[in-house]
C-alpha cells in the first residue's frame, strides 16, 4: 500500500510488540522496512504463547499516544550581553515512549504469556507504531500483502527497540480506570514505512 496521503485523524493507529521468543536485536539493515515486517507478520491473542517467528501482541485499549520521534538535539546556550540565546548542536536524550491506556486488568496479569510479565524484565523487544487514519482488515505486517492484506489502507510504520520499563495503575472514581505505559526507547526511531 501507500503513505497517508490525506490530512485526516489518526484514529486506528496501533502499538504492537514483537514478543516471539529469541528476537530481541534491531535487524540487521533497519533502514529497509521490509526487514522488521517479518517479525510483525502474526498478531497473538494477548494470553497467548510467543513461541512462532513472527508474532506479535498488539497493546490495546489506548486512550492516548504520546508524541513520538527523535526529540531535536538543539540547545539554549545563553550570551552574556545578548538579548537572545544561541541555539548550537547537542546530543539529544533517548525519550521515553508513555502510552495512557483505559486499563483492563486481564491483559495485563503477571503471568506466562501475559505483556504484564514482561513489565521491567529488562529484556528488549521490537515495537511497530502503525499510523493509521482507516481500519484494516487486521494488523499483520507483511512484504508481500502490506498492512492488513493487500491494498486494504494507506499507512506509514516506525519500528524501535525498546524495553517495557513501568505500568502506572491510574484508579478513577468517576471515570475509567487508566494505566500508563512506560516503553523506554533503546535504538534510533526507523521509518516512516510502508507496506
Amino acid at each position: 500500500m501507500a503513505h497517508i496521503s490525506s490530512i485526516g485523524a489518526g484514529l486506528y493507529s496501533d502499538l504492537a510488540i514483537c514478543v516471539a521468543s529469541g528476537v530481541n536485536a534491531v535487524p540487521a539493515s533497519p533502514e529497509v522496512g521490509t526487514s522488521w515486517a517479518a517479525h510483525f507478520a502474526t498478531e497473538a491473542a494477548y494470553d497467548s504463547s510467543t513461541a512462532t517467528a513472527g508474532i506479535f501482541k498488539r497493546i490495546t485499549n489506548v486512550r492516548e499516544f504520546p508524541q513520538m520521534g527523535t526529540p531535536p538535539n538543539i540547545v539554549n546556550v545563553p550570551i552574556y550581553g545578548s538579548k537572545t540565546s544561541r541555539q548550537v548542536q547537542g546530543q539529544a536524550d533517548a525519550p521515553s515512549f508513555e502510552v495512557t491506556l483505559n486499563f483492563i486488568p486481564e491483559f495485563w496479569r503477571n503471568e506466562t504469556n501475559y505483556l504484564g510479565k514482561w513489565i521491567g524484565n529488562g529484556t528488549l523487544y521490537l515495537f511497530r507504531f502503525a499510523l493509521l487514519n482507516a481500519l484494516p482488515a487486521n494488523y499483520a505486517s507483511t512484504a508481500s500483502t502490506g498492512m492488513g492484506g493487500a491494498g486494504t489502507v494507506q499507512n506509514s510504520l516506525y519500528y524501535w527497540a525498546g524495553k517495557l520499563e513501568a505500568l502506572q495503575i491510574n484508579p478513577q472514581l468517576t471515570d475509567a480506570n487508566t494505566a500508563i505505559l512506560t516503553i523506554s526507547i533503546q535504538s534510533d526511531f526507523y521509518g516512516a514505512f510502508t507496506s
